[in-house]
């Protein structure tokens, strides 16, 4: 005798469709809930985009149109001017180029005794990097001893050529911000981005790495939310069009057309970047030539005879 439940009949054909229609419509409508949950989530997700394009659009168009900030202090010919001081190199002092304004160029001494060592230089350039590091040594003594003065105007032409961080703008806005922050390390800040210098096409340096350095070459802690803030961004860029554009003041140079570009006492060497002794000597005879010129007694104008 069973003990189990009573036997369900088996459902006949009728039942079956039935149950087979119903089941197709409950999924049905599962469907349809989803379609109408993916379609929420999808406008959401535009609506998010269009949102981020929008502010970004903004935010370019704001910069666009805002005032460009003025330039750093004591880089009032676009250069940092580096002399002899009483604890070594030092930058000469000057005020800010305005916003809106333009450089003015430094006073180089005419006298033939002391060189105006002139440098145009990108912090990327591989060839900017075998002129530093084969004549940085060399250079500092001259300035150290007062035979030399040294300009130093980082631009940023290779902006393009470090996988889109903007490595030579970025660099040379540090560079900005140690001339106004720390004027006394911007030597030695130089010295260390060319001893660390990247390859072209990297990423560069991090700003974290350039806060260090900046720190090693003894910049003052201020220096770091100056690299940060990109204070100087517009400046380097407005510095880097008068470069490739103007004038450069002191020479002949109609502008520069690449780096490095070196001058000495208005005079631009072309000469090898990896020889010290070919560069020493061309300072040197620039030297020696502006000393002749300053010294130079003029003929005198022949008195007209009696008549």
């Amino acid at each position: 005798m069973s003990t189990g439940g009573p036997i369900q009949p088996r459902p006949n054909r009728n039942e079956r469709r039935e149950a087979a229609r119903e089941k197709a419509r409950l999924l049905r409508e599962e469907q349809k809930k989803r379609e109408r949950r993916n379609k929420v989530l999808i406008q959401g997700g535009v609506i998010v985009a269009i949102v981020a394009i929008a502010a970004l659009i903004g935010t370019l168009i704001f910069q666009s149109i805002k005032p460009a900030g003025p330039g750093p202090l004591n880089m009032a010919s676009d250069g940092v001017l580096l002399v002899a001081g009483e604890n070594g190199i030092e930058a000469v002092e000057t005020p800010a180029v305005p916003a809106g304004g333009d450089p003015t160029p430094s006073v180089q001494d005419d006298t033939g005794t002391v060189a105006n060592i002139v440098v145009y230089l990108d912090y990327l350039c591989p060839y900017c990097g075998q002129f530093e590091n084969t004549n940085s040594e060399a250079t500092r003594t001259m300035i150290e001893e007062g035979a030399a003065t040294l300009e130093i105007h980082p631009i940023a032409i290779l902006t393009n050529k470090s996988a889109g961080t903007q490595y030579s703008l970025r660099a040379a806005n540090a560079a900005a911000c140690v001339a106004e922050e720390s004027p006394e390390a911007f030597y030695d800040f130089n010295s260390l981005l060319f001893e660390n210098q990247p390859e072209e096409l990297s990423t560069g340096l991090t700003n974290d790495e350039l806060k260090e350095f900046a720190s090693e070459a003894g910049a003052s802690a201020s220096v770091n939310g100056c690299i940060d803030d990109k204070r100087f961004h517009g400046w380097v860029q407005d510095a880097t069009n008068r470069a490739l554009t103007q004038q450069i003041p002191n020479s002949d140079l109609e502008s520069v057309t690449g780096t490095p570009t070196v001058l000495v006492n208005g005079k631009q060497y072309v000469g090898s970047l990896e020889d010290q002794a070919e560069f020493q000597s061309f300072v040197l005879q620039a030297a020696g030539e502006a000393y002749s010129e300053s010294n130079a007694t003029p003929t005198p104008t022949p008195t007209p005879a009696a008549g």
